[in-house]
């Protein structure tokens, strides 16, 4: 098992870091090989389900997470995600957090737990970090 932490500070507001970072179709496009999928499509609430499909044709793992938390940030309220991965080839969970930042700046925590036996946990650690840290610079970003 492997658990990281990832922490930034984006000069975004809490609703635009939140609204980014839960865009979930955009994860796809920031993590390499990667397609995702929500069901229902429509707005996230707890329950809804999101697929991520990782790979090349056959070739390839799906990772269904299940939204088991679902608190947008509110005035002075931050805001929680929390998906539990529920795949056969990766367990364990994950949480977005998104907090009033100094100077009106968004703080962003992503909080993840891998289980994944194919992978060697030192590759997975060090994987999952490089990966998933690229991929909230770039939901940060907005590109």
């Amino acid at each position: 098992m492997v658990t990281f932490l990832l922490e930034r500070t984006a000069p975004l507001s809490q609703d635009e870091a939140w609204r980014r970072l839960t865009e979930w179709p955009r994860h796809g496009e920031a993590v390499p090989l990667t397609r995702v999928t929500v069901v229902p499509p429509g707005p996230t609430a707890e329950g809804t389900l999101v697929v991520a499909r990782s790979g090349i044709g056959p070739l390839g793992f799906d990772d269904p997470m299940e939204v088991t938390v679902w608190r947008p940030p509110a005035e002075g309220v931050s805001g929680l995600c929390r998906l539990e991965k529920r795949g056969r080839v990766v367990r364990g969970w994950a949480e977005l957090e998104v907090h009033p930042g100094p100077g009106g700046r968004a703080r962003v925590i992503w909080r993840e737990t891998l289980r994944c036996p194919l992978v060697p946990e030192r590759l997975l650690r060090v994987a999952a970090r490089s990966v998933f840290g690229r991929a909230l610079n770039r939901l940060l970003r907005g590109s």
